[in-house]
């Protein structure tokens, strides 16, 4: 029997709530497949960081690297800044265990109204990149607390870690439609754009077999809401990526239903799989939350471990309570947190 190590962090708010479901169905599933998952669950995030002033142990990354994956729930609390919860935990993890890839699924539901007009059906990859661009410690602040105070971010793109990204999305691509868009501002941003739109189209040139078009990041946001059932793979930088990632989740219904993966592709590292959503502070602890985002992140990690067959039974699982009305508030049914879990498990 095939065991896996999984770390799980909770984290904070809904994080507490969502994570236990998701872990049992995934418990449920290796009964049935013939594997097991031995789960260590962590206090890590903000409570840790309120008695210990971090929001891991000092070894926090050493000990997840002994893992097969890392299960996240949520990270975030209103008082606490957003620059110590996440520069504190989730980010770091991002980078020491070299997850250069975020994987964004997103998929409409038969019986879960979207908020644009019509029945399209949706059903796109968003490949963005996970540890460099817009999103690094390069800068700072100078002539604090004067008239001339002033902020300095440098955005870091490399050759290396934009023709990674671009095969990655190659890949994901050639097992789809085999239609890849690259979101850029190279119009308005004069050196880190051209320079992506430059290496990414190096890359596609060696796979001729694949439709491939680079669009403005303020267009292609547009044409997500006027068409998104156009769309296949999109492939962005770390900011771009975030964005288009929240909006897309927004047109099938709900960001409580969108999972991502933190993926190191080489399996060098663990990778890390968590739901899109934050803490939600304001519905923590009612019993409401939607489950749905933080199952299908367990669903990723199932198919990123090698458990597919499983992985499929939680989307055919969601998919056939969905079509059939079964949903939480937010998605317009009836059902809570753990409501919707029993539910789930039952069709399982």
């Amino acid at each position: 029997m095939k065991r896996y190590k999984v770390i799980s962090i909770p984290g904070d708010g809904i994080g507490l709530e969502v994570t236990p479901p998701a872990m049992q169905v995934v418990d449920h599933l290796a009964e049935r497949y013939q594997f097991a998952v031995d789960w260590e669950v962590t206090p890590w995030g903000s409570e840790y960081f309120r008695k210990h002033g971090r929001m891991m142990p000092v070894d926090g990354l050493e000990i997840m690297s002994k893992f097969d994956a890392i299960y996240l729930g949520a990270i975030g609390s209103p008082d606490i800044a957003d620059t110590e919860t996440l520069w504190g935990l989730l980010i770091p993890i991002r980078r020491d265990f070299d997850q250069y890839i975020n994987l964004r699924p997103i998929r409409s539901y038969k019986g879960i109204a979207s908020p644009l007009k019509g029945d399209k059906e949706i059903d796109m990859v968003i490949v963005r990149e996970n540890t460099e661009g817009e999103y690094s410690k390069v800068g700072g602040r100078y002539s604090q607390n004067t008239p001339y105070e002033t902020a300095l971010q440098v955005a870091v793109f490399s050759r290396h870690g934009i023709e990674r990204v671009t095969r990655y999305a190659v890949a994901q691509a050639q097992s789809r439609r085999k239609e890849i868009v690259s979101a850029t501002k190279s119009n308005g941003i004069i050196y880190s754009m051209p320079f992506w739109d430059e290496v990414v189209n190096s890359v596609l040139k060696e796979h001729p077999e694949i439709k491939s078009t680079q669009i403005l990041i303020d267009a292609l946001a547009a044409a997500l809401v006027l068409r998104p059932e156009t769309f296949d793979v999109i492939v962005a930088s770390n900011l771009f990526g975030d964005i288009l990632s929240d909006l897309a989740a927004a047109l099938v219904g709900s960001i409580g239903i969108a999972p991502s993966g933190n993926i190191n592709p080489e399996h060098k590292f663990p990778s890390m799989f968590e739901p899109v959503h934050g803490s939600a502070p304001d519905i923590a602890g009612k019993g409401i939350a939607n489950p749905v985002g933080a199952i299908q992140a367990a669903e990723m990690m199932l198919d990123h471990l090698g458990e597919s067959k499983a992985a499929a039974d939680i989307r055919r699982g969601i998919t056939d309570l969905f079509a059939a009305g079964i949903a939480t508030k937010d998605l317009g049914g009836t059902e809570n947190t753990a409501s919707f879990t029993e539910k789930l498990l039952g069709k399982l």
